[in-house]
C-alpha cells in the first residue's frame, strides 16, 4: 500500500485512529455517536482504495469525491466531540488529521476534474 501515495497511507492511518477512538467512546458508554464516527472514518480509506481500482478517470474522481464527503462527515463528528461537554475525550489530534485528509482529497478531486476537462 505504501507505493500508492500519501492519501492511501494517511487514510489508512486515520482509519486506525478512528478504531481507537471508537473503542474509547464505547468505554465511555457513547454507543450511537461511536458508530457514526467509525462508519465515516473508516469509509474514507475504503473509498480511497476503491479509487485505486477505478475503471476510468471519472470512476476515480467519483470514489475520491465519496471519500472527501466521508472525511467531511468525520470532521463534523469530531468537531461535535471537541465542542461537546458530554464527550470527555480529547479529539484534537483526530480533528487535525481529518482536516488534512479533507484538504488532500479536495485537491485530488479538483486536480483530477481539471485534468479530465483538459483531455476532453
Amino acid at each position: 500500500m505504501n507505493n500508492k501515495g500519501p492519501i492511501y497511507i494517511k487514510s489508512f492511518e486515520f482509519a486506525l485512529m478512528t478504531l481507537e477512538l471508537y473503542n474509547q467512546l464505547k468505554k465511555e458508554k457513547e454507543f450511537d455517536l461511536s458508530r457514526q464516527i467509525l462508519r465515516a472514518g473508516t469509509s474514507i480509506g475504503a473509498n480511497v482504495n476503491e479509487a485505486a481500482a477505478a475503471v476510468s478517470k471519472k470512476d476515480f474522481i467519483n470514489k475520491m469525491a465519496i471519500a472527501s464527503k466521508e472525511a467531511r462527515e468525520s470532521l463534523f463528528w469530531l468537531r461535535l466531540f471537541k465542542e461537546s461537554d458530554s464527550i470527555k475525550i480529547d479529539t484534537t489530534k483526530e480533528f487535525e488529521k481529518c482536516l488534512e485528509l479533507v484538504r488532500l482529497l479536495t485537491a485530488i478531486v479538483k486536480t483530477s476534474q481539471q485534468t479530465l476537462k483538459t483531455k476532453n
